[in-house]
């Protein structure tokens, strides 16, 4: 395969083999011990959706939420803004912002779109930009943006540019290139392109993005502004917003940063567009700077925002803090998906670079994963009885295309794996096992059937 990630050659030092802590590190016992409330016995492999909080970091949030209830006026008075401020003084430099003020905390990256996309609906609602302006997403945008779209943009007057990513993807120019035409489509019979939405790394499927190039692109092309929409990256892969040059970057905290739910950060790049951005909801800091107004929306529990050191304190345990546990995620969910795809015959959706902690991996044809359907009943299936978690992505067939062919067919179906640290090699084989399991049976789909 063309530019293998080195990161997963192999070297005299690095292994393939699951990392060994040093006795300076967590033990894998204390591993165990700080997710030992996740339900025994099911193989957790989407951390993907809703990320994983360790025990330490839990009981720094009870201490939280016992303050505020212990006297809740002394809490907002005298901790609260403080505390929030530290928190984002730690993602200021994890992120390498210029400033504290360019960095507020959100519950997620929903908020984060509905923030950005409000002030664009705002523009087109105040005749600042014209009706056939337009917004450009990736068309496997997270389907919360694009309703966000729809209810700030579209509703305003505003279109959307749709870019058509292929999958599965063999390089960082495919994508490329066929955003370069959507942009091309956005710009026809005069229109301006308002905003560029960009995912860092897509969803399902999941992709890595090559943002930067992308914002440079859209620079080139006088793009008014760029949103990121980078959800699954901090924690997963090294973030530097000033490398990445966009006006808005947000990415969740609790997916692979160990925060409990719900927190996120959202990176205004400092300009005039930036001043006017607002949280949607609207309480008495309104007009002192999305920071300070995303710090109080009334009456809430606010303890997630302020765990940040707890949780930088946990992965400072590993080797390597948090790139550490980057890397060994990589390494190993790579391993695992070469692992699932050799076993089953397919493929992998994307080459290992493009890719950070979680990786597509083929469902054998066999399976007859012909609709959304499908994947939804054979995902029902592996949780009830299989004790499987993992998302299931449909791949519809292009008109006039086999697609992607395994050892027995097309392949029209792939399993999105994740890997954290807490996760071991008996999760991924229970998963394997499980679908050969249903091969062997002779099952589909839509045979399958949960008692």
């Amino acid at each position: 395969m063309e530019h293998e990630d080195p990161r997963n050659s192999e070297s005299p030092h690095r292994s393939s083999k699951k990392p060994k802590f040093s006795s300076n590190y967590i033990p894998e016992s204390e591993i165990r011990d700080e997710f030992s409330h996740h339900q025994p016995r099911v193989a957790r492999i989407n951390n993907g959706s809703f990320g994983s909080c360790p025990g330490s970091v839990l009981a720094a949030q009870r201490r939280w939420q016992l303050q505020f209830l212990r006297q809740p006026d002394a809490f907002y008075f005298n901790t609260l803004r403080n505390g929030i401020t530290a928190s984002r003084m730690i993602i200021k430099d994890l992120i390498n912002a210029d400033h504290v003020d360019e960095v507020s905390l959100v519950d997620n990256a929903t908020t984060a779109a509905a923030i950005v996309l409000q002030q664009i609906g705002h523009s087109f609602a105040e005749g600042k930009f014209k009706k056939s302006d337009t917004v450009l997403m990736l068309h496997c945008a997270y389907q919360a943006v694009k309703k966000s779209i729809q209810a700030y943009v579209t509703r305003a007057g505003g279109s959307v540019v749709e870019v058509r990513l292929p999958f599965p993807v063999n390089s960082e120019e495919e994508i490329i290139s066929e955003f370069k035409k959507s942009i091309t489509e956005g710009k026809s019979n005069g229109r301006k392109i308002r905003l560029a939405i960009i995912d860092h790394i897509t969803s399902m499927p999941s992709v890595v993005i090559p943002v930067k190039e992308l914002v440079r692109v859209c620079r080139e092309e006088g793009i008014d502004q760029v949103f990121v929409d980078a959800a699954h990256a901090i924690g997963s892969l090294k973030v530097d917003v000033k490398e990445i040059g966009a006006d808005f970057y947000v990415s969740n905290l609790h997916k692979w940063f160990f925060c409990p739910p719900s927190v996120a950060f959202l990176h205004c790049k400092k300009s005039n567009a930036s001043s006017d951005v607002h949280h949607p909801v609207v309480s008495h800091e309104y007009g002192n700077g999305l920071p300070i107004e995303s710090s109080w929306i009334g009456t809430r529990d606010y303890s997630s925002q302020l765990v940040i050191p707890a949780v930088l304190e946990f992965v400072n345990r590993f080797e390597g803090g948090i790139e550490g546990i980057m890397e060994r995620n990589h390494e190993q969910v790579v391993k695992m998906g070469k692992m699932l795809a050799e076993s089953w015959g397919t493929n992998l959706g994307s080459p290992p670079e493009m890719c950070t902690v979680m990786i597509m991996v083929g469902l054998p044809s066999r399976l007859c994963l012909n609709s959304e359907e499908d994947a939804s009943r054979l995902r029902s299936y592996l949780r009830d009885c299989h004790e499987v978690e993992v998302p299931i992505f449909y791949q519809v067939p292009k008109d006039g295309e086999d697609g992607v062919r395994a050892n027995d067919g097309c392949i029209t179906g792939y399993v999105r794996i994740s890997h954290q640290v807490y996760n071991t090699l008996d999760d991924y084989e229970k998963l394997r096992d499980a679908i050969n399991q249903i091969v062997e049976d002779g099952k589909t789909c839509e045979m399958l059937c949960i008692e």
